[in-house]
């Protein structure tokens, strides 16, 4: 049996529809690397992220 994908999640610090962000995918969290993608153009390959490295980057752009 095939998993289904998990959702991915777009920024919320979005601007005018979206344009401009990243979507990243949260249930990958417990893997310990966290796929993040551009959201203009979602069939380009994700980046995969430590989850480290991930919630550094969100904590500077919350500082």
């Amino acid at each position: 049996m095939n998993a289904i994908p998990s959702p991915w999640v777009k920024s919320s610090y979005s601007g005018n529809g979206g344009d401009n962000c990243v979507e990243w995918q949260p249930s990958a969290i417990s893997s310990g690397a966290v796929p993040v993608r551009d959201s203009k153009d979602t069939t380009l390959p994700a980046l995969t992220v430590p989850t480290t490295a991930w919630a550094a980057f969100v904590q500077h752009l919350k500082a």
